[in-house]
């Protein structure tokens, strides 16, 4: 770990010099050519940036044990992971991006994979996919590493959201259990469950892991409620063109979502979740909230839980998707060995070994048969159905998204931890965005700036 802080300097240092002396993005002509052309030149060494922190702690684990076992078997090409936490990881990115030292293979949440195409970051990898593993990756994935055309990024696992429900409880209240995602209940439905769950003893029946928006950099308020404004027919961005969010994001559907999240809180329906355990500790008897707490819900639980729809705020229940994906940088300078170790990571064998430690949906579908709790009957099935069925959308996929998601995260803590007029709060958060994406021409291709 040492050693790794020592290259963190030496990049951040070298970064502050050479982005002075005139260093920037790789020129689009460097950026689209052939990544992959079928054979490793010689002997090469990789370098492997991860993110650490938020979660991650148990996929380090792993992930370095992959990499031992890589290099164990592949002679001629060698990877060295290099881990970097997760608060300030996309500093390092754009730092080491702005002096060309980032490395050959780089971990990132994935809809920052827009941006990072967009100012020549990345290179493509639509060379170094076969035809098999094009097939084997869920098109979730595949949709999200796809930006201006092009395949950036690929990802071992992908993500889930839903409502987290005591099952026993709601069956002692006569609550009726959503099952699918067209059995989702609606916003009125739902409010009859927070009253009924209330007269039943719970104060603050619902948790929307308020915790989780505490920091600069939490994600939480665009994964989380996003979807809340997809259902109720809005979104985030105009995805006619990408060049405005005004109209979109304070539009009427996102007011009278977010608007509903609000009045949930107001009337005390919610937990602060202060803590981070309302739902472990029995505080609350539903939780919205994603896959990666199903392991500790079901032992808080003694099974005793089902994973349910978000609710129907008007045009059918939605959901969030997506998660960190790998990518080749424009640094790298042999694509196929850089894709030997992606498709090491890809193979079924070590998605499922990722995403057992993990908890998250298996990214291939030869994994995913070998994961019997997504499968029809199993207790995580509604993930996969979520995936597979359309109901889960990417979030914007623009260069512009940093921007998006760090004025919405204001918006969201303005609006859900400090009560604020919902609409006043989406209209700063639109003029933010629209300021930046004026500033930037409207990312309008794949250039950098």
């Amino acid at each position: 770990m040492r050693a790794a802080w020592i290259v963190v300097v030496s990049i951040v240092l070298a970064a502050a010099l050479l982005a002075a002396c005139g260093g920037g993005a790789t020129k689009r002509s460097e950026r689209h050519d052939t990544t992959c052309d079928g054979k490793v030149d010689g002997t090469t060494h990789l370098t492997v940036w991860f993110h650490v922190g938020g979660g991650a702690d148990a996929e380090r684990v792993v992930l370095r044990r992959q990499v031992r076992a890589f290099n164990a078997s592949h002679r001629r090409v060698q990877a060295t992971l290099i881990t970097l936490p997760q608060g300030n990881y996309n500093d390092y990115v754009r730092s080491a991006a702005a002096s060309g030292n980032l490395p050959d293979v780089l971990d990132f949440d994935g809809p920052n994979l827009y941006n990072y195409a967009w100012s020549g970051r990345l290179k493509p990898i639509d060379s170094c996919l076969t035809r098999q593993q094009r097939a084997d990756l869920l098109p979730s994935l595949a949709k999200q590493g796809t930006y201006a055309g092009r395949r950036w990024g690929a990802g071992t696992f992908d993500s889930g959201l839903g409502l987290y429900v005591r099952t026993s409880i709601l069956e002692r209240a006569g609550i009726r259990i959503p099952r699918t995602p067209g059995d989702a209940w609606t916003v009125d439905e739902f409010d009859d469950v927070l009253r009924r769950l209330r007269a039943a003893g719970y104060r603050r029946p619902l948790d929307l892991k308020l915790s989780y928006l505490v920091g600069p950099v939490s994600e939480w308020s665009m994964y989380g409620f996003a979807p809340a404004i997809w259902s109720a027919g809005g979104d985030l961005v105009d995805r006619r063109d990408y060049r405005t969010v005004d109209g979109e994001l304070n539009g009427p559907p996102a007011v009278r979502a977010m608007g509903t999240l609000q009045r949930w809180v107001k009337e005390g329906y919610v937990d602060p979740d202060r803590d981070g355990k309302t739902f472990e500790r029995g505080r609350a008897a539903i939780s919205w909230a994603g896959h990666w707490l199903y392991e500790p819900y079901r032992r808080a639980s003694g099974g005793d839980m089902t994973i349910v729809p978000l609710p129907d705020f008007g045009t059918g229940t939605a959901t969030g998707m997506g998660s960190w994906q790998w990518g080749i940088t424009a640094n790298a300078t042999d694509g196929d060995a850089a894709w030997q170790f992606l498709s090491y990571l890809l193979s079924s064998d070590q998605v499922v070994r990722m995403t057992r430690a993990n908890g998250a949906i298996p990214g291939t579908r030869g994994a995913l048969r070998r994961s019997p709790q997504f499968a029809a009957g199993g207790p995580e099935h509604l993930y996969l159905e979520q995936l597979e069925s359309g109901v889960a959308r990417p979030r914007p996929q623009t260069a512009a998204y940093p921007a998006i998601t760090a004025a919405f995260r204001q918006a969201a803590n303005r609006i859900l931890r400090q009560g604020e007029p919902v609409k006043p709060a989406l209209d700063a958060a639109a003029r933010r965005v629209d300021r930046d994406m004026a500033q930037h021409g409207e990312y309008r291709s794949t250039e950098a700036p």
